[in-house]
């Protein structure tokens, strides 16, 4: 719980420094919506580009999100309603001019398992909050900085995803028909081999539904193969139950209207009432539901940024990236209250849209309105699909996010990042989504600072400086003299808080009585930390006890700044403070010169 309480409050404090420092910001600067610019000089060619890609994506969209909806536990209405409502909002208040939103397989398994422990009421209380944590982190223009999650970690929760997402497709794909099977996954496989009995019709359509996904796009790249599965799928069961003797035992396989409500149309918004333990208040319901709704916050943030990233090389455009958070917010806080799942932009979905000529925000805007036809008029037709059909669709999503090509290329070096990214994976899939990411990111900061720490170079130099050492020029500079009773350290990369107590560490080892005066060079020294401020400063008053000098060379005006703001300024004298290393030795011998003539 450390480790989690600590990237919690990080995550937090960071939010809010953000959120301080922009208290003054133009609501252009953090809020424009790519929809109003592109409509000033938009045309009737455009509009016709954006309507047909729009008709193509909504197309696209409905078995993913009707599969999304039934996955995560929900239903085809709410992957529906959730692909409708998020994706119009995304599209007219986002940030990219070709996003595409809706309900993607990232949220399968947290959805799931806060449905499990706390119902919808619970869901919907994670992803409202979820919701308001993407806005504010629009608003502190935490756009650019979510870009910097290691890869290693996305890799290694999309794959650990993945795996889930294939393992929860069992059932349905092999007509298992269980019911309460458990949502972990070591105890979901040990609960499938203890009540394994394939249904031989339901395996049947999910082979051939398997096979119409794969081999479709190698005959034409128009029609998805997911579409093109389900449509035949259906009709072929359909005929099936039509005609075949009721010996064949065809009426054993399952459809979405055999075990769901058929979608008739967009729920009125409502509040899903929540039945609290006894002792327990709805604020700590909300604390237990903080980890899930910042999950799903960082989820929906990475992945419809990474999208938004992707969609910008392709169409040679800049996404706004806090405007995007901000819509990624405002959807997930209205549609929740409409039975709706959380909801971030979807690269497939996107790319998509972009293939077939879409260029604007209309062509999301279309989407979620041949969504909306579909939800009205075609919801008996949805009742009919296979529920085999929709499990060999998700084992698709699973193998196209499953990233095992990158996986392998990891594997071959073995370095830092495979084994975070292993790490990450595993506890994706034996633990949850929430652990994955939290630990996965404290790896890899700790990686880093690790990384960071062997860069930086700290010597110890005597008798005499080689000013050729550190440049490729055929000057044959002559050497520098380093006075009697004089010592030079240099520190050569970053000085914080890693480094600060390895510095710290030699200085004390050193004897005073040797070295009276000492010179740290920090020509290469970017930046310092505040530890590495407190050790400075704890050295210069320890040595002035000892009577040792110190003196620092080649200071730049940044970390000069941070200097004099942490006080180290006022601890020295003024001329210790040298600009270079010509300056710092002939202080050094001017002040071992006054020491011979004082002693």
């Amino acid at each position: 719980m450390g480790v989690f309480f600590f990237v919690y409050v990080n995550f937090l404090l960071y939010l809010c420094s953000g959120i301080m420092k922009n208290i003054d910001f133009k609501l252009q600067d953090v809020f424009a919506p790519k929809l109003f610019q592109t409509l000033r000089n938009y045309s009737r060619a455009q509009f016709a580009q954006d309507a047909l890609a729009g008709v193509i994506v909504g197309i696209v969209a409905i078995p993913l999100a009707i599969a999304f909806g039934i996955s995560s536990g929900v239903g085809p209405t709410e992957g529906l309603v959730t692909a409708i409502i998020a994706g119009l909002i995304i599209s007219v208040l986002g940030g990219s001019k070709v996003q595409i939103g809706g309900p993607t397989g990232a949220f399968i398994v947290i959805i799931y398992g806060i449905i499990q422990e706390y119902g919808l009421a619970g869901l919907t209380i994670a992803t409202v909050m979820a919701g308001i944590l993407l806005i504010l982190m629009g608003v502190a223009h935490l756009g650019s900085v979510i870009k910097f999650v290691p890869y290693p970690v996305i890799v290694g929760f999309t794959a650990g995803i993945a795996l889930t997402i294939f393992s929860t497709q069992m059932n349905d794909f092999f007509g298992l028909g269980l019911t309460d099977v458990p949502a972990n996954f070591i105890d979901k496989w040990i609960y499938y081999g203890g009540h394994f009995h394939v249904n031989g019709w339901a395996l049947a359509i999910g082979l051939f539904s398997l096979a119409v996904c794969i081999f479709m796009p190698k005959l034409t790249k128009r029609i998805p193969g997911s579409l093109a599965a389900i449509i035949v799928a259906t009709f072929a069961l359909w005929l099936l139950k039509l005609y075949a003797p009721a010996s064949w035992g065809i009426a054993s396989v399952q459809t979405i209207g055999d075990l769901y409500a058929l979608p008739h149309g967009i729920p009125a918004p409502h509040l899903p009432s929540m039945e609290l333990a006894e002792g327990e208040s709805f604020f700590t319901v909300v604390q237990k539901l903080f980890p899930s709704a910042f999950t799903i916050a960082m989820l929906g943030a990475i992945e419809s940024l990474l999208s938004a990233m992707v969609a910008d090389g392709v169409i040679g455009d800049k996404h706004n990236s806090n405007t995007e958070l901000i819509a990624q917010g405002v959807a997930n806080v209205v549609v929740p209250f409409f039975g709706g799942i959380p909801a971030t932009g979807a690269i497939a979905r996107t790319m998509t849209n972009i293939n077939n000529g879409g260029r604007t925000p209309v062509a999301g805007v279309i989407h979620a309105i041949v969504l909306l036809l579909v939800l009205l008029f075609l919801g008996q037709l949805v009742g009919m699909i296979p529920m085999s059909c929709l499990a060999a669709v998700l084992i698709m999503v699973a193998y196209s996010m499953s990233g095992w090509k990158t996986i392998v290329g990891l594997f071959k070096h073995r370095n830092r990042d495979f084994w975070v990214l292993v790490i990450t994976f595993f506890l994706t899939v034996i633990f949850d989504l929430t652990v994955a990411i939290e630990v996965g990111l404290l790896l890899a900061m700790v990686l880093f600072l690790m990384r960071t720490n062997e860069q930086t170079h700290i010597r110890t130099l005597h008798n005499e400086i080689d000013p050729n050492e550190d440049t490729e020029s055929n000057l044959n500079l002559e050497h520098l003299t380093i006075p009697e009773g004089v010592e030079v350290y240099e520190i050569d990369g970053p000085y914080f808080f890693g480094i600060a107590n390895r510095f710290d560490d030699i200085m004390s080892h050193v004897s005073g009585e040797k070295y009276p005066v000492r010179i740290i060079r920090m020509r290469k020294v970017p930046f310092v930390d505040s530890t590495a401020m407190h050790n400075l400063s704890m050295l210069i008053q320890r040595s002035h006890k000892e009577g040792i000098t110190i003196i620092l060379s080649g200071v730049n005006d940044h970390v000069h700044k941070q200097l004099m703001q942490g006080g180290i300024e006022q601890q020295m004298d003024p001329h210790n403070i040298c600009a270079n290393i010509h300056f710092a030795l002939r202080r050094a011998a001017d002040l071992m010169e006054r020491m011979k003539v004082e002693s």
